[in-house]
Parts: C-alpha cells; structure tokens; sequence
C-alpha cells in the first residue's frame, strides 16, 4: 500500500485524524526546529517555540487553502511564533534589570546598595555599559519594524542567509525580500542616527 500523498494528510489532519497530524508535520520537524534556532539561538526556548508553533499550526490548518506548499506556509508560523517568544524574552530581561537599578525611600536615602557595584573600580564595566546601551537600542529599534521587516532582517542580515533562501523559507519573493529589508534597514538606521545624534548633542 502506498503511503499517502501530503494533500490527503492535509485533508485528514483538517478532519482531525492526529495520526495524519503527525505524519503530515513529521518531515518537517527539523526544519521547524533550524528555522526557530536561528532567531533563538537557545536549545530550551527553540523547543517551546516549536511547540507552540505545532500547537498553532494544528489549530489553523483548518483555514490552509492551499495556495501555498504546506511547509511554507507551517515555516512562516514558526518564525512567527520565534518572534513573540524573542520578544517576550526581552521584555523579561528587561524587567529583571529594574531590579538592580538604585531605589530610594520616602526620606531619600538610597536603598538595595548591596546589590549595585563600584563602577569606578572596573573601567571596562563603562565600556561595557556603553555597549549593553547600544545593543538595548539595536534590540529597541527592532521592535519598531513590522514583524515581516524583521523577520527578513533578522534571517538576512543577522543569520547570514542570501536573499534566494530568505524567499524560499518566508514563501514570498526574492523583489519582496528586497524590499522588505530595504525598508528595515533604513528604519534601524534612521533610529539609531536619532539615538547616536542625541547622545552627540
């Protein structure tokens, strides 16, 4: 008997057949996977994201149409669903910062000392902070961009791929790519002008 074909998974998976679910998802899982790591790049959150993108591919695949090839259109939930996992990551970091900054009481003394450091004793720890401040507005100027502008960036200029790769994993084409990352690219350095402008003034 021959296996069958992937429009007929499809079909049964929509029907909710989970067997069906997992064969039709089954060949695809490493790329997922590859997909989410490149913008995580962290082995823990890589696997929860890829669990929530199966969790939301299974719940959509109801409205897939067939418009484009099935992996395609299951890949761009993947990013997508790295994206908000790599934003909320760094919301959470951000957050944890609050807790070492100074706090002062009603009466104005300064409080939690014990946590904060001699800065003046570590001349490499302002180097430090000058770049933790750039890469925080990198980070910043990121979030400003669409999440379609930053998904092209991200996979082309920061992982490195070549514009034909980019198109074939976002299933759009190679003149999108372009533009889209034209725009990004413009929108980050226009942010980070603004903010190297005001730190000259």
């Amino acid at each position: 008997m021959n296996p069958p074909i992937e429009s007929q998974l499809i079909t049964s998976a929509q029907e909710g057949d989970g067997e069906a679910f997992s064969a039709l998802v089954r060949p695809y899982l490493g790329l997922f996977y590859a997909g989410i790591h490149r913008i995580l790049q962290d082995t823990l959150d890589t696997q929860d994201a890829l669990q929530e993108a199966l969790i939301s591919i299974h719940t959509e695949l109801g409205r897939f149409q067939g418009k484009s090839k099935f992996s395609t259109w299951a890949y761009r939930i993947c990013i997508n669903e790295a994206l908000m996992l790599r934003r909320s990551r760094i919301r959470r970091r951000e957050d944890a910062i609050e807790d070492f900054l100074p706090r002062f009481a009603p009466d104005g003394h300064l409080m939690n000392t014990d946590r904060m450091r001699d800065w003046s004793q570590d001349a490499m720890a302002l180097v430090s902070v000058e770049r933790d401040q750039m890469r925080a507005k990198i980070r910043e100027g990121l979030n400003q961009l669409s999440d379609d502008q930053r998904a092209v960036f991200i996979l082309r200029d920061l992982e490195g791929m070549n514009t034909d790769e980019v198109a074939s994993k976002l299933g759009i084409s190679r003149g999108l790519v372009r533009q889209r990352l034209h725009r990004a690219r413009l929108g980050l350095r226009g942010f980070l002008d603004a903010f190297m402008t005001g730190r000259r003034g």
